[in-house]
């Protein structure tokens, strides 16, 4: 069964007032002539140059094997979200048919998920698509499929409220793990009973004891909240900060971040393909 490459927008996160900024701080043009592993990604809308990190090998290498055999020529970007991102690297996007649901190509492998808490999902951040974590939970990122964040911009009060729910969501999902720990076994199998049997109150004696357990089991981990850098890039440049950890971030876009909202802006179908093909090449330039 095929399974899109997605990318998850609001993750159970209501955004408030949100909106892009008009000032971005991005790297300058002529700065691009001192970066290595640069590229040009060619669009009718214009031209987005950007560079890959070497903080990321795996995927870096992977991008520009797949650049310098062509696999990126005359693909679209099949789907945009406005305020989210632009996604694209589908093989089957190549004169695909008007309609035709896209998502689903690629080039036949996986790449291991590269986290780095230093690259974050600030607008113009180059990340890998996947497939969901119910059948892909080690995160490994699709081989082709990428997505150019253009995300918003958010007050202090907006990241506050997102990374409470981020910090909840991070410590329900600390406890799921903790339950499926081979060790824990006879603890899974007493919750399964105790649902079975409609036990609520033993069933809830015995959830609490085991958060506990798993706060504990885990302390030590890191902070769940947002770094000083999470902070100040989301409320000047913006981006999506609920993605931060969960999909590879291997680049960025450092001229054309103009570009990156024209296509966003892009009318779509219920399957957020553009009504009117955007197609893309992308080439390296050093």
């Amino acid at each position: 069964m095929k399974i899109k490459y997605f990318i998850i927008a609001l993750l159970a996160i209501t955004v408030f007032s949100c909106k892009t900024s008009d000032k971005q701080k991005a790297t300058k043009e002529d700065e691009g002539t001192t970066l290595k592993n640069t590229f040009v990604i060619h669009t009718d809308f214009g031209d987005m140059k950007g560079r890959l990190y070497d903080e990321t090998p795996l995927h870096r290498d992977n991008f520009i094997k797949l650049v310098n055999a062509g696999f990126y020529d005359s693909l679209l970007f099949h789907r945009v979200i406005k305020n989210f991102m632009i996604q694209g690297g589908d093989p089957d996007s190549k004169n695909a048919a008007a309609g035709k649901q896209l998502g689903n190509g690629g080039p036949g492998y996986t790449i291991p998920a590269e986290f780095n808490p230093n690259l974050i999902h600030k607008k113009g951040a180059l990340c890998a698509a996947r497939m969901g974590d119910n059948v892909n939970p080690k995160k490994e990122s699709s081989g082709s499929q990428f997505y150019i964040v253009q995300g918003v911009v958010y007050d202090s009060l907006n990241l506050k409220g997102m990374e409470q729910k981020l910090k909840e969501q991070k410590s329900s999902r600390r406890v799921y793990d903790y339950i499926q720990l081979p060790e824990n076994l006879a603890l899974k199998m007493q919750l399964d009973s105790l649902r079975m049997s409609k036990n609520n109150q033993a069933l809830h004696t015995v959830w609490e004891d085991v958060k506990k357990k798993s706060a504990e089991y885990y302390k030590g981990e890191g902070s769940e909240g947002f770094t000083k850098l999470q902070k100040e890039t989301y409320s000047t440049i913006g981006g999506t900060p609920h993605l931060d950890g969960a999909y590879t971030v291997f680049g960025e876009i450092y001229q054309g971040l103009d570009v990156i909202d024209s296509i966003a802006n892009a009318k779509g179908d219920r399957s957020n393909r553009p009504l009117k093909d955007i197609k893309f090449t992308i080439k390296m330039i050093k």
